[in-house]
């Protein structure tokens, strides 16, 4: 049976960040992916690099990655994670554009929730980059792929 209790609520119910202190330094690593939904005009207009504020692509990726090394700032009670590496792959289609990030530390706690919010920040770079060509673009599909190392061992999605 799995442990569901919420490790960032003490017994009291006050939000507190979690003691890995006790865990073993290991490699990690998490991939998440998530997609930005907009109209061929828009897309085409990203992969011809034509978007009037400049390369989104390359600014996107560029945002995503800051936002992986910054994450213990934006998400409360998330640990401060020494970043060994961020790889963050930006794939346009025809109704929009695929983020997929791969974060890599060696310490006591994974890498997904950088994984996930570089994911996040580099799709909202694209909206913000190309808004004023689709104001209904939607981000979905924001979800961690694969996680490896640490106690709980490796994970995919199914």
């Amino acid at each position: 049976m799995s442990d569901t209790r919420l490790t960032h609520i003490d017994a009291a119910g006050a939000a507190r960040m979690v003691d890995v202190s006790a865990k073993a330094v290991t490699g990690r690593v998490a991939t998440a992916t998530g997609r930005i939904v907009m109209t061929a005009e828009a897309a085409r207009a990203i992969r011809d690099g034509a978007v009037a504020k400049g390369d989104v692509l390359a600014v996107a990726r560029i945002a995503g990655i800051m936002a992986a090394k910054r994450t213990s700032d934006l998400i409360p009670l998330c640990h401060p994670l020494p970043i060994s590496g961020v790889v963050v792959e930006l794939e346009v289609h025809d109704d929009g554009v695929t983020a997929t990030a791969t974060t890599r530390t060696t310490d006591r706690t994974g890498v997904e929730m950088e994984a996930l919010t570089a994911v996040s920040v580099a799709l909202l770079t694209i909206y913000d980059m190309a808004k004023a060509l689709d104001r209904e673009m939607r981000i979905e599909g924001v979800r961690l792929l694969a996680k490896s190392g640490g106690r709980s061992g490796d994970w995919a999605a199914k």
